[in-house]
């Protein structure tokens, strides 16, 4: 990989806020003026004022529009639409323009393209048709980019540089000949020799030792099973290239205006797997995230809650911009759905709860053609006389309204430790199971403590957990010495930490850690594992024991499990091959406890287990209502002001008692009892 850096003169501190101009919260989405003719971009600003409408995405996809041919450069509907806005008072997050190259350059320079692990070439024709390792792709892009600064870079309409657009969404992984020369680069420079690479992957099985790095290939399509560690690493290898490319974007802006703060727009969702996102946070001045529901979910309000908690996490905590969700349908899923009344205020108020300082959709203007012309926008097809535009300004109403929160962040005492590289590796082929989904597990946890109404930071293994009374680490199946060793000092301080099957089997080479199972937390935990008894399709067992809630029901994995000196067992295998074994066990640490789960519970056994962690630790919940209904806080940084939100996901009204302030979507004071009608949010400013 070839990039540039950030010169050492780069001062951080003076990059402006992103949201420096904007009065409270940001409110937009994608705009794409070179889509419409000038009547139309007329009225777009007038509706956008009418909206509250204060900040856009422009020109994410506009390299083909501003470069018709190579070196022919027309920027006049973009000076245009830059003027308009800054005269309406409207903010712009100006793309690099990128995200797509013009099929003048695929043309000219077909090498640029990405390929398959099979060979399959992916042409122009579709977006992202490029490949992020290839130097002249990288330097079109370079030239593209320093172009928009050079011409924008003093324009009072620009706030922030929108960097590409999600990095990494259609080809997370590409295997070309630019890629294969990169990864053996990356390879280089992080083991050095070659006989340290060979040790990594244990290439004595099945003759892959390599003679030099010259003979090592990305893990293209083979005739068996390839290589896990060099799965692995090439899985490292992509997040890194994918981020290289952001960096070397960034940089270039950087050089011209460096006063002007940097994102692109991640994908932090439970489907999102290509890149490591934790290793990405340091390089944003502001993170900005997408995130769209998915239809066949009928828990999607808990899905968005989990993939809101993991911008924030990527964060360390800081506000950050909701830069695209939806208004209603999308037209990407088998079946897309039409939201009900009042979902989309609920949607965007509940990324807002979790941290967002900025409602995005896309996008502002609904497509007349294109593969998105039937993806809901802001301003639909129909027009403004429709559901969708009346509840486009009652949203931008209800954001200026809540001006105040803006800035404020949620405060955890409980911790879920996310990892991508244990993502990667736990869904290797070759494994005792290959229904085993490490996001499955990560959220069934999250579920359970949403149930609780437990609020949680979405944490690294590395990530220092001195402030959390709850650590709860599902299916961590990777992890280093340093990150065990961190989990474990966390219950030594006195947290109560929560650790799952398949977890702390292997080091960060995808070795085992011999001796017993859970390899790196068999101290910590006072169990050994011999064996594994993965469970069939549809087979189950039974699981005794209080902290259970009596008796469960269990299935997908069993393992045949002793205690050691001083670990309690909580609950056992009823029946099965295993029957009588330990499926949950406790043990003091210090001043906390470590518990461990052999087993996956189904949802009421978890959720009797979690309340009884829920208990020891202390933690408690946000406030007290029934299921379905989200309680969450911000705190102001002094931690004088506190803000409840209460989402209502249910069909029922419902009251909250204990609550005091002022309401501020209705401006009404709350005394004791706050009315949530079914379906609808309240945020109030508490007393």
């Amino acid at each position: 990989m070839r990039r540039r850096t950030t010169p050492d003169s780069f001062d951080a501190t003076a990059v402006r806020p992103w949201n420096a101009q904007l009065d409270g919260l940001g409110y937009g989405g994608d705009y794409n003026p070179e889509q419409w003719p000038a009547e139309v971009r007329d009225e777009d600003v007038r509706l956008m004022r009418e909206a509250g409408v204060n900040i856009l995405s422009v020109a994410i996809f506009s390299w083909a529009t501003l470069e018709p041919r190579e070196g022919e450069l027309d920027w006049t509907w973009l000076d245009e639409t830059m003027d308009s806005l800054h005269a309406a008072s409207i903010q712009v997050a100006l793309a690099t323009a990128t995200a797509s190259p013009p099929p003048w350059l695929t043309r000219k320079h077909p090498e640029i393209l990405p390929r398959l692990a099979d060979g399959t070439v992916l042409h122009q024709g579709g977006r992202q048709a490029y490949a992020v390792t290839h130097p002249v792709h990288r330097d079109y892009a370079l030239r593209m980019a320093a172009r928009m600064a050079e011409r924008y870079g003093d324009h009072p309409a620009l706030a922030l540089w929108h960097v590409d657009n999600e990095i990494g969404c259609h080809v997370p992984r590409d295997y070309s000949d630019s890629a294969a020369a990169a990864f053996r680069d990356w390879l280089r420079e992080r083991y050095t020799t070659v006989d340290r690479l060979n040790e990594a992957w244990g290439t004595t099985f099945w003759s892959q030792r390599y003679a030099d790095f010259d003979d090592v290939l990305p893990p293209l399509t083979v005739p068996a099973i390839v290589n896990p560690t060099q799965q692995l690493d090439f899985d490292r290898f992509s997040s890194d290239a994918l981020l290289d490319y952001y960096r070397d974007l960034r940089d270039t802006l950087r050089e011209i205006t460096p006063h002007v703060p940097t994102t692109t727009n991640l994908m932090t969702t439970t489907a999102t797997k290509g890149m490591d996102y934790f290793s990405w946070s340091d390089d944003l001045d502001v993170v900005a995230n997408d995130h769209y529901t998915i239809a066949a979910d009928d828990e999607r309000h808990v899905e968005l809650a989990l993939s809101a908690d993991l911008a924030r996490g990527v964060a360390h905590g800081a506000p950050w911009i909701l830069m695209e969700h939806s208004t209603s349908a999308v037209n990407w899923q088998p079946r897309n759905r039409t939201k009900a009344p009042g979902e989309m205020l609920r949607n965007s108020l509940q990324h807002v709860a979790r941290g967002a300082d900025s409602v995005m959709f896309f996008q502002w203007r609904q497509s007349r053609a294109g593969a998105e012309k039937y993806h809901s926008a802001m301003v639909p097809h129909a027009g403004t006389d429709t559901d969708v535009w009346r509840s486009t300004v009652d949203l931008g109403s209800a954001l200026q309204r809540l001006g105040e929160v803006r800035g404020s962040r949620v405060v955890a005492r409980a911790a879920l430790i996310v990892d991508y590289p244990a993502w990667w590796a736990a869904e290797l082929d070759s494994h005792p199971t290959q229904e085993l989904r490490y996001m499955d597990e990560v959220r069934s946890w999250y579920t359970a403590l949403w149930d609780q109404g437990v609020t949680v930071d979405t944490v690294t293994p590395h990530t220092d957990l001195a402030g959390y009374d709850l650590v709860v680490a599902p299916t961590l199946y990777l992890v280093d010495d340093e990150g065990a060793a961190n989990i474990a000092r966390a219950a030594e301080r006195g947290a109560t930490v929560a650790v799952t099957f398949f977890s702390g089997i292997v080091d960060s080479h995808d070795h085992v850690r011999l001796g017993g199972y859970p390899g790196a937390f068999r101290d910590l935990l006072g169990v050994r594992t011999e064996e594994f008894y993965p469970l069939q399709a549809a087979e189950t067992v039974h699981v005794t024991g209080k902290a259970v809630g009596g008796d469960a029901t269990a299935d997908l994995w069993t393992e045949k499990t002793h205690v050691l000196d001083g670990t309690e067992v909580v609950a056992s295998y009823d029946d099965g091959a295993l029957a009588g074994h330990p499926a949950v066990t406790r043990r003091n640490v210090g001043s906390g406890a470590a518990w461990y789960m052999g087993t996956r519970l189904e949802r009421s056994g978890l959720d009797a287990l979690v309340g009884r962690l829920v208990e020891e630790s202390g933690v408690a919940p946000d406030g007290i209502g029934p299921a379905g209904v989200e309680i969450v806080r911000r705190r102001s940084n002094d931690g004088a002001t506190t803000w409840l939100f209460a989402l209502n996901h249910t069909d029922a009204d419902t009251t909250l008692h204990g609550v005091s302030g002022i309401e501020l979507l209705g401006g009404d004071a709350v005394v004791g009892d706050l009315a949530v009608p079914a379906g609808a949010v309240r945020v109030v400013r508490e007393a």
